[in-house]
């Protein structure tokens, strides 16, 4: 491993960038103080022009913090901002981007009820018409392999489709620095390559690249350098590709992390069936399903993989009884025709359900953790002849906390106080300490830190040895090809053939995410493997 201890704060200047040249950015003494946390504590970070530069660091580690500092949308208590060697004060994300300074945020800065065009005008400073924008947006988000309809409501879109205005709109600014948390986390592995020759591109052209990924062999890949943060301070100062992967891990958690274990099972019986699915969006802008069948073992974990956008809303709902079907048989539950049954309904028959989107669907952002818990576990003896028993709420809540090692301030801290990791952690401990017999889980690990992603693996897997019929709906192909047993695809509402994960890889993975696979082998997964094998 590399030194990663810095012997006076600076950091040392990339071995390809002159050492003369002005810092880009230059952060110095940095301090932010919340009434719970110090989030930031004496940083010093230093970024060249032309760099791509990494910060890694836990969820909580203060990484988010520090760059709304430089974005100017959030005021340090003490230190010095500089930038190209003059001292600045980021007063508003209007004088970041007169400076140069683009953002792409991980949690989305989005109005609901604007257009997609609406929402990137609001962020620049010159006229515009939005015809012309329009035209723009459309341009360079098919250049960046990032389409999106500049006409749709951003509350019609999906969390990944979210993602792709934010990136477009920053790069319409043509940024000296753009700051990307986590912009790779609903990309096929195509569109990820053709955004790093993007990003390299610019920072050939001199433009500085702050990248923040828990997505350890994109930093090694891309990044010249990489500022280690822990707990608020700077732990360390590495050059990405002279690590390892087990290297990096260890310096941003403190310590090593654990292998998966995969225990011993034999898959049984079909628990959760989906037979001949066809669903209409509700959304004029949605994909809907089309004819999708497949199967899932007791003690199995089953992977959907895809882009977001291609029916995996309309799926989801579906499954979680959200949106009820015409036909009963849709949908199967350990033997018992659902699909016509609501949520309750089919939660009473061992039904477990964890949305991708955290803060309003998996949790109810303003209530505590301990409220949160009654939502879906109340069942778990909470309730009595119609009265909620506090008691049996908050002990739940404790439960999972300890359980599932939740960083908070205790059952009655606010669901909205809690990192993401960690606000993940606990929805995934409320579904599995109720022993569903059958868990459908989407996005488990999305902007979730490597310890964090670990621990939440090894639940699943751990869950799926005991017999648990287990289906996860993700982009993150690495997590499918970690845990799963089978995996397929789904593209624009039509699912893939059906694979052992260790009959495929990441590349066909990848042609069938972009809807390449035939007409009469997407209708249904394949004779090869049957869904219901």
């Amino acid at each position: 491993m590399s030194d990663s201890s810095y012997s006076d704060g600076a950091a040392a200047q990339p071995a390809n960038r002159p050492e003369q040249a002005a810092p880009r950015l230059m952060l110095q003494g940095i301090t932010k103080q919340y009434p719970a946390v110090r989030a930031n504590d004496d940083v010093t970070l230093i970024v060249a022009p032309g760099e791509i530069h990494a910060v890694l660091g836990e969820n909580g580690a203060g990484k988010s913090t520090l760059m709304k500092i430089i974005y100017g949308a959030v005021r340090p208590d003490a230190g010095e901002i500089r930038w190209e060697g003059q001292p600045v004060e980021i007063a508003s994300p209007a004088a970041a981007r007169k400076l140069g300074i683009g953002m792409v945020f991980q949690h989305f800065s989005l109005f609901e009820t604007l257009t997609v065009g609406e929402n990137i005008a609001l962020a620049l400073d010159e006229p515009f018409d939005l015809k012309t924008l329009s035209k723009r947006i459309r341009e360079v988000s098919a250049d960046y392999g990032l389409d999106i309809d500049p006409q749709r409501h951003v509350h019609s879109l999906t969390v990944g489709e979210r993602q792709r205005v934010e990136i477009v709109r920053c790069l319409l600014q043509n940024p000296r620095l753009l700051i990307m948390d986590e912009p790779t986390s609903v990309l096929t592995p195509q569109a990820v390559r053709k955004l790093f020759e993007t990003l390299r591109r610019l920072a050939a052209e001199g433009c500085s690249i702050l990248y923040i990924s828990h997505k350890l062999d994109e930093i090694q890949e891309l990044c010249d350098t990489a500022t280690v943060m822990r707990g608020g301070r700077v732990t360390g100062h590495v050059t990405p590709k002279e690590e390892t992967h087990a290297s990096l891990a260890q310096l941003m958690v403190g310590h090593s992390l654990p292998d998966y274990t995969r225990r011993e099972h034999t898959p049984g019986a079909v628990l959760l069936d989906v037979k001949q699915l066809s669903v209409e969006s509700d959304d004029p802008f949605g994909t809907s399903l089309n004819n999708v069948s497949f199967g899932v073992h007791a003690g199995e974990i089953f992977g959907i993989a895809g882009v977001s956008g291609n029916g995996q809303a309309e799926l989801l709902s579906a499954l979680s009884g959200e949106k009820r079907g015409t036909r009963a048989d849709a949908v199967t539950i350990c033997g018992k025709a659902a699909g016509r049954l609501g949520a309750g309904g089919r939660r009473a028959l061992g039904f477990g359900f964890v949305p991708e989107e955290r803060l309003g669907r998996g949790a109810v952002p303003a209530m505590t953790l301990s409220e949160n818990a009654l939502l879906t576990a109340h069942r778990q003896q909470m309730v009595n002849s119609g009265w909620i028993k506090a008691g049996a709420m908050r002990a739940f809540a404790k439960r999972c906390i300890e359980a599932f090692d939740v960083r908070c301030g205790g059952s009655e801290a606010l669901a909205q106080s809690l990192s993401g990791g960690n606000l993940q952690k606990y929805i995934m401990g409320r579904e599995i300490l109720q022993a569903p017999k059958v868990l459908v889980v989407a996005q488990p690990t999305w902007g979730v830190d490597v310890g964090a992603s670990a621990f939440i693996r090894q639940q699943l897997l751990d869950l799926s040895a005991r017999g648990v019929a287990i289906l996860v709906i993700s982009e993150e192909l690495e997590e499918l090809f970690d845990i799963c047993d089978r995996i397929a695809v789904l593209a624009g509402g039509r699912l893939s053939p059906v694979r052992a994960t260790g009959a495929t890889n990441a590349e066909e993975i990848g042609r069938w995410m972009a809807g390449l696979f035939g007409d009469r082998e997407g209708a249904a997964p394949s004779a090869e493997q049957p869904a219901h094998a």
